[in-house]
Protein backbone atom coordinates (compact mmCIF):
# COMPACT_ATOMS: atom_id res chain seq x y z
CA UNK A 1 0.00 0.00 0.00
CA UNK A 2 1.55 3.30 -1.07
CA UNK A 3 1.68 6.32 1.23
CA UNK A 4 -1.48 8.35 1.00
CA UNK A 5 -3.27 11.30 2.48
CA UNK A 6 -5.72 10.01 5.06
CA UNK A 7 -9.14 11.05 6.16
CA UNK A 8 -10.81 9.90 9.35
CA UNK A 9 -14.33 8.57 8.99
CA UNK A 10 -16.23 9.06 12.24
CA UNK A 11 -19.70 9.05 10.71
CA UNK A 12 -20.38 5.37 11.21
CA UNK A 13 -19.95 3.66 14.54
CA UNK A 14 -18.66 0.61 12.70
CA UNK A 15 -17.01 2.18 9.68
CA UNK A 16 -15.05 0.39 6.95
CA UNK A 17 -11.43 -0.97 7.26
CA UNK A 18 -8.55 -1.65 4.87
CA UNK A 19 -7.34 -5.23 4.69
CA UNK A 20 -3.76 -6.34 4.21
CA UNK A 21 -2.07 -9.66 4.76
CA UNK A 22 1.09 -10.61 6.57
CA UNK A 23 3.18 -11.59 3.55
CA UNK A 24 6.79 -12.65 3.69
CA UNK A 25 7.52 -10.73 0.51
CA UNK A 26 4.73 -8.19 0.40
CA UNK A 27 4.82 -4.60 1.41
CA UNK A 28 1.81 -5.59 3.50
CA UNK A 29 3.82 -8.83 3.76
CA UNK A 30 -22.48 -15.53 15.87
CA UNK A 31 -23.12 -12.65 17.52
CA UNK A 32 -21.24 -12.05 20.75
CA UNK A 33 -22.57 -9.82 23.46
CA UNK A 34 -20.78 -7.55 25.88
CA UNK A 35 -21.77 -6.41 29.32
CA UNK A 36 -22.20 -2.74 30.05
CA UNK A 37 -18.66 -2.45 31.39
CA UNK A 38 -17.13 -4.08 28.33
CA UNK A 39 -16.28 -7.30 30.15
CA UNK A 40 -18.37 -10.03 28.52
CA UNK A 41 -17.46 -13.47 29.73
CA UNK A 42 -16.47 -16.38 27.53
CA UNK A 43 -19.66 -18.15 28.63
CA UNK A 44 -21.80 -15.30 27.33
CA UNK A 45 -20.01 -15.28 23.98
CA UNK A 46 -19.98 -19.07 23.70
CA UNK A 47 -23.69 -19.35 24.48
CA UNK A 48 -24.47 -16.91 21.68
CA UNK A 49 -22.25 -18.81 19.27
CA UNK A 50 -23.78 -22.18 20.09
CA UNK A 51 -27.33 -20.89 19.78
CA UNK A 52 -29.29 -21.53 16.63
CA UNK A 53 -29.71 -24.33 14.13
CA UNK A 54 -27.92 -25.42 10.99
CA UNK A 55 -28.39 -23.40 7.84
CA UNK A 56 -31.20 -24.74 5.68
CA UNK A 57 -30.05 -27.34 3.20
CA UNK A 58 -30.62 -25.16 0.12
CA UNK A 59 -28.39 -22.39 1.48
CA UNK A 60 -25.77 -24.89 2.65
CA UNK A 61 -25.73 -26.52 -0.79
CA UNK A 62 -25.13 -23.14 -2.43
CA UNK A 63 -22.22 -22.43 -0.09
CA UNK A 64 -20.81 -25.92 -0.66
CA UNK A 65 -20.87 -25.36 -4.41
CA UNK A 66 -19.31 -21.89 -4.17
CA UNK A 67 -16.48 -23.17 -1.96
CA UNK A 68 -15.82 -26.20 -4.14
CA UNK A 69 -15.79 -24.11 -7.33
CA UNK A 70 -13.40 -21.57 -5.80
CA UNK A 71 -11.11 -24.28 -4.46
CA UNK A 72 -10.94 -25.88 -7.91
CA UNK A 73 -10.33 -22.57 -9.67
CA UNK A 74 -7.59 -21.44 -7.26
CA UNK A 75 -6.12 -24.91 -6.65
CA UNK A 76 -6.71 -24.62 -2.89
CA UNK A 77 -5.73 -27.94 -1.24
CA UNK A 78 -7.98 -27.73 1.80
CA UNK A 79 -10.28 -25.35 3.65
CA UNK A 80 -12.01 -25.13 7.00
CA UNK A 81 -15.06 -22.86 6.99
CA UNK A 82 -17.47 -21.75 9.69
CA UNK A 83 -20.47 -19.42 9.53
CA UNK A 84 -22.53 -18.67 12.65
CA UNK A 85 -25.51 -16.36 12.70
CA UNK A 86 -29.26 -15.94 13.20
CA UNK A 87 -29.99 -17.82 9.96
CA UNK A 88 -28.17 -20.89 11.27
CA UNK A 89 -24.69 -22.34 11.43
CA UNK A 90 -22.51 -23.84 8.72
CA UNK A 91 -19.29 -25.72 9.52
CA UNK A 92 -17.32 -27.65 6.92
CA UNK A 93 -13.89 -29.08 6.21
CA UNK A 94 -13.22 -29.57 2.53
CA UNK A 95 -10.31 -30.83 0.46
CA UNK A 96 -7.08 -32.31 1.76
CA UNK A 97 -4.72 -31.52 4.60
CA UNK A 98 -1.85 -33.18 2.74
CA UNK A 99 -1.68 -33.43 -1.04
CA UNK A 100 0.74 -36.36 -1.07
CA UNK A 101 -1.14 -38.51 1.41
CA UNK A 102 -4.61 -37.22 0.44
CA UNK A 103 -5.37 -36.82 4.15
CA UNK A 104 -8.76 -35.12 4.49
CA UNK A 105 -9.01 -31.71 6.11
CA UNK A 106 -10.90 -31.69 9.42
CA UNK A 107 -12.61 -28.94 11.36
CA UNK A 108 -10.58 -29.43 14.56
CA UNK A 109 -7.17 -28.83 12.94
CA UNK A 110 -4.84 -26.15 14.23
CA UNK A 111 -3.66 -23.52 11.76
CA UNK A 112 -1.19 -20.65 11.64
CA UNK A 113 -3.29 -17.46 11.52
CA UNK A 114 -0.82 -14.81 10.31
CA UNK A 115 -1.90 -11.22 10.84
CA UNK A 116 -4.99 -12.15 12.83
CA UNK A 117 -2.31 -12.11 15.55
CA UNK A 118 -2.44 -8.32 15.38
CA UNK A 119 -5.97 -8.30 16.76
CA UNK A 120 -4.77 -9.99 19.95
CA UNK A 121 -1.70 -7.79 20.43
CA UNK A 122 -3.57 -4.53 19.87
CA UNK A 123 -6.29 -5.75 22.23
CA UNK A 124 -3.54 -6.24 24.81
CA UNK A 125 -2.44 -2.63 24.37
CA UNK A 126 -6.03 -1.42 24.69
CA UNK A 127 -6.46 -3.44 27.88
CA UNK A 128 -3.45 -1.60 29.29
CA UNK A 129 -5.18 1.64 28.29
CA UNK A 130 -8.25 0.56 30.26
CA UNK A 131 -6.04 -0.13 33.27
CA UNK A 132 -4.51 3.34 33.05
CA UNK A 133 -1.03 1.92 32.47
CA UNK A 134 -0.56 3.44 29.01
CA UNK A 135 -2.30 6.07 26.89
CA UNK A 136 -2.92 5.78 23.18
CA UNK A 137 -1.23 9.11 22.58
CA UNK A 138 1.93 8.16 24.45
CA UNK A 139 4.99 8.25 22.18
CA UNK A 140 6.65 4.90 21.54
CA UNK A 141 9.92 6.40 22.87
CA UNK A 142 8.44 6.10 26.38
CA UNK A 143 8.64 2.32 26.06
CA UNK A 144 11.13 1.39 23.31
CA UNK A 145 14.42 3.12 22.61
CA UNK A 146 15.95 3.65 19.20
CA UNK A 147 12.79 4.09 17.12
CA UNK A 148 13.26 6.72 14.39
CA UNK A 149 10.99 9.69 15.21
CA UNK A 150 10.02 7.77 18.32
CA UNK A 151 9.14 10.97 20.17
CA UNK A 152 6.53 11.74 17.50
CA UNK A 153 5.04 8.29 16.84
CA UNK A 154 2.19 7.39 19.19
CA UNK A 155 0.81 4.03 20.21
CA UNK A 156 -2.41 5.02 18.42
CA UNK A 157 -0.51 5.60 15.18
CA UNK A 158 1.25 2.24 15.51
CA UNK A 159 -2.03 0.39 16.10
CA UNK A 160 -3.68 2.26 13.22
CA UNK A 161 -0.83 1.78 10.71
CA UNK A 162 -0.16 5.52 10.55
CA UNK A 163 3.39 5.64 11.92
CA UNK A 164 5.16 5.75 8.56
CA UNK A 165 7.67 3.17 9.79
CA UNK A 166 8.90 0.89 6.99
CA UNK A 167 7.83 -2.73 6.86
CA UNK A 168 10.68 -5.07 7.80
CA UNK A 169 9.23 -7.85 5.63
CA UNK A 170 9.88 -5.66 2.57
CA UNK A 171 13.58 -5.36 3.42
CA UNK A 172 15.78 -7.27 0.94
CA UNK A 173 18.27 -8.35 3.60
CA UNK A 174 15.47 -9.77 5.71
CA UNK A 175 14.07 -11.67 2.74
CA UNK A 176 17.49 -13.11 1.94
CA UNK A 177 17.97 -14.23 5.54
CA UNK A 178 14.56 -15.88 5.65
CA UNK A 179 15.02 -17.64 2.31
CA UNK A 180 18.45 -18.84 3.37
CA UNK A 181 17.05 -20.58 6.41
CA UNK A 182 13.27 -20.48 6.96
CA UNK A 183 13.79 -22.47 10.17
CA UNK A 184 15.91 -19.72 11.73
CA UNK A 185 14.70 -17.80 14.77
CA UNK A 186 14.41 -14.00 14.62
CA UNK A 187 14.27 -11.71 17.63
CA UNK A 188 12.09 -8.58 17.71
CA UNK A 189 15.22 -6.43 17.73
CA UNK A 190 16.54 -8.11 14.60
CA UNK A 191 13.25 -7.42 12.84
CA UNK A 192 13.30 -3.78 13.94
CA UNK A 193 16.89 -3.42 12.71
CA UNK A 194 15.79 -4.51 9.24
CA UNK A 195 12.95 -1.97 9.31
CA UNK A 196 14.97 0.93 10.63
CA UNK A 197 17.58 0.47 7.91
CA UNK A 198 14.96 1.79 5.46
CA UNK A 199 13.62 5.36 5.20
CA UNK A 200 10.23 6.26 6.63
CA UNK A 201 7.31 6.15 4.19
CA UNK A 202 5.88 9.45 5.49
CA UNK A 203 5.96 11.61 8.64
CA UNK A 204 4.03 10.17 11.60
CA UNK A 205 0.29 10.61 11.18
CA UNK A 206 0.53 11.83 7.59
CA UNK A 207 -0.49 8.65 5.81
CA UNK A 208 -1.64 5.07 6.23
CA UNK A 209 0.59 2.18 5.26
CA UNK A 210 0.32 -1.35 6.55
CA UNK A 211 3.56 -2.31 8.28
CA UNK A 212 4.30 -5.34 10.43
CA UNK A 213 6.92 -3.24 12.20
CA UNK A 214 4.16 -1.37 14.03
CA UNK A 215 2.86 -4.47 15.78
CA UNK A 216 6.31 -5.77 16.67
CA UNK A 217 6.77 -2.53 18.62
CA UNK A 218 3.37 -2.85 20.30
CA UNK A 219 4.29 -6.35 21.42
CA UNK A 220 7.34 -4.92 23.15
CA UNK A 221 5.14 -2.31 24.85
CA UNK A 222 2.87 -5.03 26.23
CA UNK A 223 5.87 -6.91 27.58
CA UNK A 224 7.51 -3.89 29.19
CA UNK A 225 4.37 -2.55 30.84
CA UNK A 226 2.90 -5.88 31.95
CA UNK A 227 6.15 -7.48 33.06
CA UNK A 228 5.16 -10.66 31.21
CA UNK A 229 6.39 -12.20 27.99
CA UNK A 230 3.95 -11.58 25.14
CA UNK A 231 2.87 -15.26 24.97
CA UNK A 232 2.21 -15.21 28.72
CA UNK A 233 0.21 -11.98 28.54
CA UNK A 234 -1.95 -13.12 25.64
CA UNK A 235 -2.63 -16.39 27.42
CA UNK A 236 -3.43 -14.95 30.85
CA UNK A 237 -5.32 -11.84 29.78
CA UNK A 238 -7.05 -12.87 26.56
CA UNK A 239 -7.21 -16.52 25.57
CA UNK A 240 -7.73 -18.03 29.04
CA UNK A 241 -10.51 -15.60 30.04
CA UNK A 242 -12.22 -16.34 26.72
CA UNK A 243 -11.85 -20.14 27.16
CA UNK A 244 -9.76 -20.30 24.00
CA UNK A 245 -7.61 -23.27 24.95
CA UNK A 246 -6.25 -23.91 21.48
CA UNK A 247 -4.80 -20.49 20.68
CA UNK A 248 -1.17 -19.61 21.36
CA UNK A 249 1.81 -17.52 20.31
CA UNK A 250 4.72 -19.93 19.76
CA UNK A 251 8.34 -18.86 20.15
CA UNK A 252 9.63 -21.80 18.06
CA UNK A 253 8.32 -23.73 15.08
CA UNK A 254 6.26 -25.90 17.43
CA UNK A 255 2.91 -26.71 15.85
CA UNK A 256 0.25 -28.61 17.84
CA UNK A 257 -1.30 -31.71 16.33
CA UNK A 258 -3.42 -32.19 14.35
CA UNK A 259 -2.59 -29.64 11.66
CA UNK A 260 -2.55 -29.55 7.88
CA UNK A 261 0.51 -29.36 5.66
CA UNK A 262 1.12 -25.81 4.42
CA UNK A 263 1.99 -25.00 0.80
CA UNK A 264 3.69 -21.83 -0.44
CA UNK A 265 5.48 -20.30 -3.43
CA UNK A 266 7.28 -17.83 -1.21
CA UNK A 267 10.70 -19.33 -1.84
CA UNK A 268 13.93 -18.12 -3.40
CA UNK A 269 13.10 -19.81 -6.72
CA UNK A 270 9.35 -19.32 -6.60
CA UNK A 271 8.71 -23.06 -6.65
CA UNK A 272 6.13 -24.67 -4.39
CA UNK A 273 7.43 -25.76 -1.01
CA UNK A 274 6.08 -27.28 2.17
CA UNK A 275 6.29 -24.64 4.92
CA UNK A 276 4.61 -26.52 7.76
CA UNK A 277 7.60 -26.49 10.11
CA UNK A 278 9.09 -23.13 9.13
CA UNK A 279 9.82 -20.99 12.16
CA UNK A 280 7.17 -18.22 12.43
CA UNK A 281 9.27 -16.15 14.84
CA UNK A 282 9.87 -13.64 12.06
CA UNK A 283 6.13 -12.90 12.28
CA UNK A 284 6.24 -12.51 16.07
CA UNK A 285 3.67 -10.08 17.43
CA UNK A 286 2.67 -9.28 13.86
CA UNK A 287 1.74 -12.78 12.75
CA UNK A 288 3.03 -15.89 14.53
CA UNK A 289 -0.07 -17.12 16.39
CA UNK A 290 -1.81 -20.48 16.02
CA UNK A 291 -5.52 -21.15 16.54
CA UNK A 292 -8.49 -23.29 15.56
CA UNK A 293 -11.91 -22.76 14.02
CA UNK A 294 -13.68 -23.14 17.36
CA UNK A 295 -11.43 -20.64 19.09
CA UNK A 296 -11.75 -18.06 16.32
CA UNK A 297 -15.53 -18.35 16.38
CA UNK A 298 -15.28 -17.15 19.99
CA UNK A 299 -12.68 -14.48 19.33
CA UNK A 300 -14.09 -12.86 16.20
CA UNK A 301 -17.35 -11.47 17.63
CA UNK A 302 -15.59 -10.66 20.92
CA UNK A 303 -13.08 -8.57 18.98
CA UNK A 304 -15.71 -6.75 16.95
CA UNK A 305 -17.99 -6.01 19.92
CA UNK A 306 -15.25 -5.14 22.42
CA UNK A 307 -15.95 -7.95 24.88
CA UNK A 308 -12.64 -7.42 26.72
CA UNK A 309 -12.57 -3.63 26.59
CA UNK A 310 -14.38 -0.66 28.07
CA UNK A 311 -16.98 0.73 25.63
CA UNK A 312 -15.14 4.03 25.17
CA UNK A 313 -11.92 2.20 24.34
CA UNK A 314 -13.68 -0.02 21.81
CA UNK A 315 -15.20 3.09 20.27
CA UNK A 316 -11.71 4.48 19.70
CA UNK A 317 -10.65 1.18 18.20
CA UNK A 318 -13.48 1.47 15.67
CA UNK A 319 -12.62 5.02 14.56
CA UNK A 320 -11.73 3.94 11.05
CA UNK A 321 -9.36 5.63 8.65
CA UNK A 322 -10.11 5.52 4.95
CA UNK A 323 -7.27 5.66 2.44
CA UNK A 324 -7.78 8.22 -0.29
CA UNK A 325 -8.09 6.50 -3.64
CA UNK A 326 -9.10 3.14 -2.15
CA UNK A 327 -12.64 1.75 -2.40
CA UNK A 328 -14.87 3.42 0.15
CA UNK A 329 -15.83 0.08 1.72
CA UNK A 330 -12.25 -0.56 2.87
CA UNK A 331 -10.66 1.17 5.89
CA UNK A 332 -8.64 0.45 9.03
CA UNK A 333 -9.09 1.03 12.75
CA UNK A 334 -6.80 0.03 15.63
CA UNK A 335 -5.72 -3.47 14.74
CA UNK A 336 -9.02 -4.22 13.03
CA UNK A 337 -10.31 -4.16 9.44
CA UNK A 338 -13.70 -3.48 7.94
CA UNK A 339 -14.30 -4.78 4.45
CA UNK A 340 -17.78 -4.10 3.18
CA UNK A 341 -19.10 -3.93 6.73
CA UNK A 342 -17.32 -7.09 7.93
CA UNK A 343 -15.14 -6.33 10.98
CA UNK A 344 -12.07 -8.33 11.90
CA UNK A 345 -8.80 -9.26 10.24
CA UNK A 346 -7.28 -11.59 7.73
CA UNK A 347 -3.85 -13.13 7.85
CA UNK A 348 -1.29 -14.83 5.70
CA UNK A 349 1.95 -16.58 6.54
CA UNK A 350 3.75 -19.00 4.19
CA UNK A 351 1.50 -22.01 3.75
CA UNK A 352 -1.55 -20.72 5.62
CA UNK A 353 -4.23 -18.06 5.32
CA UNK A 354 -7.10 -17.04 7.57
CA UNK A 355 -10.13 -14.77 7.34
CA UNK A 356 -11.80 -13.97 10.67
CA UNK A 357 -14.68 -11.48 10.35
CA UNK A 358 -17.93 -10.41 12.01
CA UNK A 359 -20.87 -8.61 10.38
CA UNK A 360 -22.64 -6.51 13.03
CA UNK A 361 -25.67 -5.81 10.84
CA UNK A 362 -26.47 -9.54 10.72
CA UNK A 363 -24.72 -10.67 13.92
CA UNK A 364 -22.87 -13.20 11.80
CA UNK A 365 -19.37 -14.61 12.18
CA UNK A 366 -17.27 -15.95 9.30
CA UNK A 367 -14.01 -17.87 9.76
CA UNK A 368 -11.99 -19.39 6.93
CA UNK A 369 -8.68 -21.27 7.24
CA UNK A 370 -6.77 -22.67 4.24
CA UNK A 371 -3.46 -24.50 3.92
CA UNK A 372 -2.03 -22.46 1.06
CA UNK A 373 -1.03 -18.86 0.48
CA UNK A 374 -0.45 -19.35 -3.24
CA UNK A 375 -2.35 -16.62 -5.12
CA UNK A 376 -4.54 -17.13 -8.15
CA UNK A 377 -4.24 -14.33 -10.70
CA UNK A 378 -3.10 -12.02 -7.93
CA UNK A 379 -5.94 -12.95 -5.59
CA UNK A 380 -5.37 -14.58 -2.21
CA UNK A 381 -7.16 -17.92 -1.84
CA UNK A 382 -8.75 -17.09 1.52
CA UNK A 383 -10.11 -13.79 0.17
CA UNK A 384 -11.53 -15.55 -2.86
CA UNK A 385 -13.40 -17.96 -0.59
CA UNK A 386 -14.61 -15.11 1.62
CA UNK A 387 -15.98 -13.26 -1.39
CA UNK A 388 -17.70 -16.35 -2.77
CA UNK A 389 -19.34 -17.11 0.59
CA UNK A 390 -20.41 -13.57 1.43
CA UNK A 391 -21.96 -13.11 -2.00
CA UNK A 392 -24.40 -15.79 -0.82
CA UNK A 393 -24.87 -15.11 2.90
CA UNK A 394 -24.68 -11.29 2.83
CA UNK A 395 -25.09 -9.99 -0.74
CA UNK A 396 -25.32 -6.41 0.54
CA UNK A 397 -22.05 -6.83 2.44
CA UNK A 398 -19.53 -8.66 0.28
CA UNK A 399 -15.98 -9.25 1.47
CA UNK A 400 -14.18 -8.08 -1.66
CA UNK A 401 -10.48 -7.27 -1.84
CA UNK A 402 -9.54 -7.81 -5.47
CA UNK A 403 -6.18 -8.67 -6.94
CA UNK A 404 -3.20 -7.19 -5.14
CA UNK A 405 -5.23 -5.76 -2.25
Amino acid sequence: MAPSVIKTNRRRTLAAVATALLLVLGAACSGGSSSTDGSATATEVQTSLDAGTQLDSAMADRIDAAIENTMTTASIPGAIVGVWGPDGNYVRALGVADKTLSTPMKTDFYSRIGSVTKTFVVTGVLQLVDEGLVALDDPISMYVEGVPSGDEITLRQLAGMQSGLPNYTANAEFQNALFKDPHAAFTPQQLLDYAFAEPAAFPPGQGLQYSNTNTILLGLVVEKVSGMSLPEYLSQKITQPMNMDHTSLPVTNAFPEPHPTGYTHQTADGEEAVSTDWNPSWGGAAGAMISTLDDLRIWTPALATGALLQPETQAQRLEMVAVEGAPSEISYGLGIFDVGGWLGHNGSIPGYQTVSMYLPERETTLVIMVNSDIPYEGNDPSAMLAQAITEIISPDNVFRLGAGA
